[in-house]
């Protein structure tokens, strides 16, 4: 059985995006995206794989949830649901659910789920997009680091690491 977290970066106010595009610019999140993910499968949505500046991304297994599948299994895999999505990762040690907002939804609702990578941007964003509240009673923080703005990072931010409790 694969392990099944979700990665994502989110704003105080749990903003995520913008017109199918990211909010900020962080360097620092983007390359502990790659590292995190890098040899792994990531899970997304058509919207957000859309959004990627470059099609898939490179030395991952990319599997796109779709509701009309063209096919197009050169580039990237298609599902159609999140359970079909993680039954093509059964040879994947870890899958990455990296969004958008509705697949967020369905992940932390899946019961394989178990662990979350936050990055808070510690700033408010308008946005119409957002990552959905989730319940503090059922996940415990385990990790947390804080770095400040800096001259590449232009807003504070910590990276955070959530295990779902137990029942």
């Amino acid at each position: 059985m694969s392990k099944i977290s979700i990665i994502a970066a989110v704003a105080d106010n749990y903003a995520i995006g913008k017109n199918n595009k990211l909010l900020w610019h962080l360097p620092a999140d983007m390359k502990h995206f790659k590292d995190m993910t890098t040899g792994h499968a990531v899970v997304m949505g058509k919207r957000t794989f859309e959004s990627l500046p470059n099609g898939s991304l490179p030395n991952r297994k990319n599997i796109v949830l779709t509701s009309i599948p063209e096919g197009n299994f050169d580039k990237y895999y298609e599902a159609v649901s999140l359970r079909d999505a993680i039954e093509l990762c059964e040879n994947e040690d870890e899958v990455y659910i990296i969004g958008g907002a509705t697949i967020f939804k369905q992940a932390l609702e899946y019961p394989g789920v178990d662990t979350m990578y936050i990055t808070w941007v510690h700033e408010e964003f308008e946005a119409d997009a957002f990552f959905p509240q989730f319940d503090k009673d059922e996940w415990k923080e385990v990790k947390r680091k804080r770095y400040e703005a800096d001259e590449e990072n232009p807003y504070a931010y910590s990276f955070c690491e959530y295990r779902r409790k137990k029942k």
